[in-house]
């Protein structure tokens, strides 16, 4: 089986255990966190052991879904990243939430890249990510990693931002 924890210059990322159910519990319910990931609802711990759930047999049958990042000095686990299924897309979409202490210093960028990285060397040609057009700071990591804004959408009442990049066009 592939190895599926990954590690930047400054992070590790690895798939999201049944024994962390309560970390993500906490990144899930983090006010910053779920204003946009969650549309800002609360999500309860059943949902998110579903969320946990569906993530476990992704990766078993995809070899995807969610990871935590940890900095790799000291182990803290600052959010999560990975490949999830949105708005009934065909293909699954880059995410990333960073709890608030972690942002602004470049790790959802460094996170991102290395997600998108897996996405082609698994043979994926292009990959998503949308954005809450209110969340810059988000859409400028789509920006940073070399995705274009090719749609807005209204989804649920809230303006979303669509970008993509094609496999050809990512930079190693």
């Amino acid at each position: 089986m592939m190895n599926l924890v990954f590690e930047t210059q400054r992070l590790q990322l690895k798939p999201v255990s049944e024994d962390e159910l309560d970390i993500l519990q906490h990144i899930f319910t983090d006010p910053y966190v779920r204003r946009y990931l969650c549309d800002g609802n609360i999500l309860t711990l059943q949902q998110v052991e579903e969320t946990l759930s569906e993530s476990q047999k992704l990766f078993n049958e995809k070899k995807l879904g969610l990871w935590l990042i940890r900095t790799k000095d000291n182990q803290e686990v600052i959010g999560v990243t990975g490949l999830w299924y949105f708005f009934e897309e065909e293909q699954p979409q880059l995410v990333y939430a960073l709890l608030p202490q972690a942002t602004k210093k470049g790790y959802a960028t460094e996170a991102a890249t290395r997600i998108l990285k897996y996405c082609f060397d698994v043979g994926y040609q292009y990959l998503m990510a949308s954005c809450d057009r209110p969340n810059l700071e988000s859409c400028k990591v789509a920006e940073r990693i070399g995705m274009s804004q090719v749609e807005e959408r209204i989804v649920n009442g809230n303006p979303l931002l669509f970008f993509r990049i094609e496999r050809n066009r990512a930079t190693s």
